[in-house]
């Protein structure tokens, strides 16, 4: 992974915002899932920005002070807009994307107002004490792909989850090689402690959704 700072092993993605400006995220020429802008991390980006969270005309705006913690957040393209609209964010993974993050949490600093936005190391299944109490939100955006990781993100979301937490989970629906038994998995393991809804199409952005990319609202089951 290069060096923070050093910008020559990126390339650009720019995605514009309901009032006009633009978020600049950095992605990787070369490296793993993480170093790319996933389509359904533009998804959920863009979702955060929606009516029925923000809408400055009529004052309402339930980011603005709000504890969000994002998992695998790769180029941390969803826990920036967030932290634009006035949350307080720490966008997770593994030690080799910090790099990332940091330029890209660097480059987007002058449009994070009222919120903030730190970079932290968080292995699926490990402590997460640095993130309690617990988040208002925990976002994730094309997390269920590794066979392996499915059981240690569960517990994780099951560990960062309060009563009051609501998790956005938003992920592309593959139906190529394993894809489709890892997310069997992963639903089979989340019903055990939590229930969901789909968010449809109609209250997603009408630009930038699809009927393969699913957006879900996870909340902990009321007995846990």
């Amino acid at each position: 992974m290069a060096a923070y700072g050093d910008h020559n092993n990126y390339f650009v993605r720019e995605i514009e915002k309901h009032d006009g400006s633009v978020l600049k995220v950095n992605q990787c020429h070369m490296g793993d899932v993480g170093c790319v802008v996933w389509d359904a991390a533009i998804v959920l980006a863009k979702y955060l920005e929606t009516k029925l969270f923000h809408e400055p005309s009529l004052g309402v705006n339930l980011w603005a002070g709000r504890r969000v913690v994002e998992l695998g957040a790769g180029t941390g393209v969803v826990g920036l807009m967030a932290a634009t609209l006035g949350a307080h964010v720490s966008v997770t993974d593994l030690e080799d994307l910090q790099s990332l993050l940091n330029i890209n949490i660097q480059d987007n600093h002058t449009l994070i107002h009222n919120g903030s936005i730190t970079a932290k190391v968080l292995k699926w299944g490990e402590d997460v004490s640095d993130f309690l109490p617990f988040p208002d939100y925990v976002l994730l955006a094309d997390c269920i792909y590794y066979e392996q990781s499915i059981a240690p993100l569960t517990e994780t979301l099951k560990l960062l989850a309060g009563p009051e937490t609501c998790i956005i989970c938003c992920y592309e629906q593959r139906t190529e090689g394993i894809n489709p038994k890892v997310e069997r998995q992963f639903f089979e393991l989340l019903q055990q402690s939590f229930h969901w809804e789909e968010i449809p199409l109609s209250k997603q952005d009408q630009e930038f959704s699809s009927p393969d990319i699913h957006i879900l609202h996870i909340q902990k089951n009321e007995s846990l």
